[in-house]
Order: C-alpha cells, then sequence, then structure tokens
C-alpha cells in the first residue's frame, strides 16, 4: 500500500467499488483517459462503497444543504482516486493535480459553488500535500447534473514519467 493510501487509511477513508451506471444508460468514454504522462479523469459523482451512485441528490441549496453537497464533493474525490487507481495502479504515480473541474448542480443564482467543492480541494491537498496537491480549479453553478447528483468533479493530472 502506498503513502496516498495509507494516508487515506488514516483519514478512515474508503476508496468506493468501481461505478455501476443505472439502467438505461450507456457509457461510451472511458473513466480515466491516460496519454502519455497525463491522466484526463471523466466527470465523477459521489460512490457508495458498493460502486451505486450516492445521495442525497437535488439543487443546492433548496434540496441539499451545503454541509451535504460538501460531503458530496468529497465523495466524488474518492470516486475519481478509484477511477485513478485502477487506470495506473497506484496513487502515488500521481506527481501533481493539474486542474479540478467542479460542477455543482444549483439553484438560480446561488454564489457559494467555490464552498462546495472547497472539500474536493482540501482532500487533495491533504492527501498529496501542497506541490503535488496544488492545483487550478472552477467551480461552475449548472443547471442540471446527471442522475440530479449535488456535485459532479473531473480533473486532469500530471504522472511520474
Amino acid at each position: 500500500m502506498g503513502r496516498v493510501e495509507n494516508r487515506l487509511k488514516e483519514l478512515g477513508l474508503e476508496l468506493p467499488g468501481e461505478a455501476k451506471v443505472p439502467p438505461g444508460i450507456t457509457i461510451p468514454f472511458r473513466w480515466v483517459r491516460v496519454r502519455g504522462n497525463r491522466a484526463y479523469v471523466s466527470g465523477h459523482g459521489a460512490l457508495a462503497t458498493d460502486g451505486a451512485p450516492l445521495g442525497p441528490f437535488g439543487k443546492v441549496p433548496s434540496q441539499v444543504s451545503l454541509e451535504d453537497a460538501q460531503a458530496s464533493a468529497r465523495a466524488a474525490t474518492l470516486a475519481m482516486l478509484a477511477s485513478l487507481k485502477q487506470a495506473v495502479g497506484d496513487l502515488d504515480k500521481i506527481v501533481a493535480w493539474l486542474m479540478v473541474f467542479g460542477s455543482v448542480n444549483a439553484d438560480p443564482g446561488y454564489g457559494q459553488t467555490t464552498l462546495v467543492a472547497n472539500p474536493a480541494s482540501e482532500l487533495l491537498l491533504d492527501l498529496y500535500g501542497p506541490d503535488a496537491g496544488a492545483h487550478a480549479r472552477t467551480a461552475i453553478g449548472m443547471a442540471a447534473l446527471p442522475l440530479d447528483l449535488p456535485v459532479i468533479l473531473a480533473a486532469e493530472v500530471e504522472l511520474a514519467a
């Protein structure tokens, strides 16, 4: 077990299983696309330990509280890490988080999308440190997200050569 997985264990966090796609949904893309020393991570929502989509579901803040949306962002980060582990074999191969793209299923006019995504950034900084964990980020409010998830995250990372 590598350094990042040991830190997850210390934090009491568990990576979810492979994403289970609900019936009727087709996924004609890869969850992670590795090209050279970059990995591009498709949009991930929160997953339960068995890989099923994890609630709560709905718009922030009218249906999902800020605190619950933040927990969803943290869980979506774990889902990205699980997909990266499957794609590259070892989370310690990630030498830099370059960009995290956050989408928030937000009520019209909701201006706290940055606060929703902050736990994702904080977890990456905790796991990877201030150099490799530092990243650029967006946290944009959207009219709707797949499966009515409150948060979806995507990312670009640099891998060890």
